[in-house]
């Protein structure tokens, strides 16, 4: 069922949500995040819009929050699970297991099982051990070769040395897939996260085409589906890596009726529909500089920040709920703590702040990618216990 799509929140609406929130939810002043459902729907339109042809299937991984799965869900989008746990979370919810790709390489043996049980029939392999495993445990699964693309150097978050078939692997396993039986269908890959020279798609969609080709030399049938992967951002970026796309697909794939194309876009739906709440815990001043803990960091929310190489550049906003007049106009450099007693746990340094207070609020923005799914309970602050309140413009104001 498609859902009537809303508008983003307006500045002033996210702010005066925010208020209401810490002074309705958050007596004791703890973080949470604000989900603004219209944002998820403005990218989905945008999507739609560049890219009619590909079905995005959502990377789970990225952020898992059930709520933000439903809107993708009503909105139309498939899924990329890859574990067990996962696809339960998505088929929970209502979701067809044919909306459902198994989209890792390396499976254990029990989710391979569950899988076959709920009826996943789509996922990848790039080696001869899990051709072998399907075989066993899902033979009537539909298979994507995962094939590693000719050049990761215009990506910040390159995945070479874990994932995707060297190019003269692709032969020996096609063929080792046509002797066990097995169905293949077609061909994804990943060009990595982070894109910044969408020159990266090109070499990586002319590689796919050359698979296709081995798979007709070795005797499979003709293949069918074309996974593109991820390496898309939001905003200004997202243009250039879909004319990338576009560009390539009519040059390699011209005659691409019966092609089933399908992307497994992450922070692209994740990243900027979250905006994370922090509280100012303490404070300590030395000469023109400031510092301040708040009640997040890197060993939570923020653990993008260091083992993500693909965020961008940390964006936020100071929150003072009463007497905003006494911030003036002169900043500080500063520096933001997390709450742990780890050295380690520092968010930010020299970023410009007024002179704030224990008490008051820094507002991030943008941080649904890789913040809280990835987030640890270190030193018994709880990323897992961060709550998230659900926002669309036509509920507020």
């Amino acid at each position: 069922m498609m859902v009537e799509n809303t508008a983003p929140l307006s500045q002033n609406q996210l702010f005066d949500y925010i208020r209401s929130l810490i002074l309705t939810e958050q007596r004791e002043n703890d973080a949470f995040y604000v989900l603004d459902l219209g944002v998820v729907d403005s990218l989905f339109n945008t999507w739609s819009f560049n890219f009619p042809v590909i079905q995005p299937f959502y990377a789970v991984k990225c952020n898992p929050h059930v709520p933000f799965l439903k809107r993708l869900a009503e909105l139309g989008t498939g899924f990329d699970c890859a574990s067990y746990a996962e696809i339960q979370t998505v088929l929970s919810i209502g979701v067809s297991p044919n909306r459902i790709i198994f989209a890792n390489t390396c499976k254990p043996e029990s989710h391979i099982k569950y899988a076959a049980e709920v009826g996943v029939n789509l996922t990848t392999f790039d080696s001869e051990s899990e051709l072998e495993k399907m075989k066993r445990l899902h033979p009537t699964c539909e298979l994507l070769i995962r094939i590693r693309v000719p050049d990761l150097r215009a990506v910040s978050d390159p995945h070479d040395a874990k994932f995707g078939a060297l190019p003269d692997e692709i032969a020996p396993l096609l063929r080792t897939a046509r002797a066990l039986g097995l169905n293949i269908v077609g061909v994804s890959f990943h060009i990595g996260s982070g894109a910044v020279d969408f020159g990266a798609f090109e070499e990586a969609i002319a590689a796919a085409k050359s698979a296709f080709e081995i798979a007709t030399q070795v005797g499979l049938p003709q293949m069918r589906i074309l996974d593109i992967g991820a390496g898309f951002n939001s905003g200004s970026r997202f243009i250039g890596a879909a004319l990338a796309v576009k560009g390539a697909l009519k040059k390699h794939f011209p005659d691409r009726e019966a092609l089933r194309i399908l992307a497994e876009p992450g922070r692209y739906f994740a990243r900027s529909p979250f905006t994370l709440v922090t509280c100012i815990i303490g404070k300590r001043v030395r000469g023109d500089a400031r510092e301040y803990w708040i009640n997040d960091g890197i060993f939570g929310s923020m653990c993008c920040l260091k083992s993500d190489q693909g965020h961008d550049e940390l964006k936020l906003t100071p929150l003072v709920l009463r007497g905003s007049a006494r911030l003036g106009t002169m900043t500080y450099r500063s520096t933001i703590f997390g709450p742990t007693c780890c050295p380690l746990d520092v968010v930010s340094r020299d970023y410009k702040l007024p002179d704030l207070e224990v008490n008051d609020w820094l507002v991030f923005h943008n941080m649904g990618a890789y913040t809280s799914a990835a987030g640890s309970d270190f030193n018994g602050f709880k990323t897992s216990a961060i709550p998230t309140y659900v926002a669309q413009s036509d509920r507020i104001g």
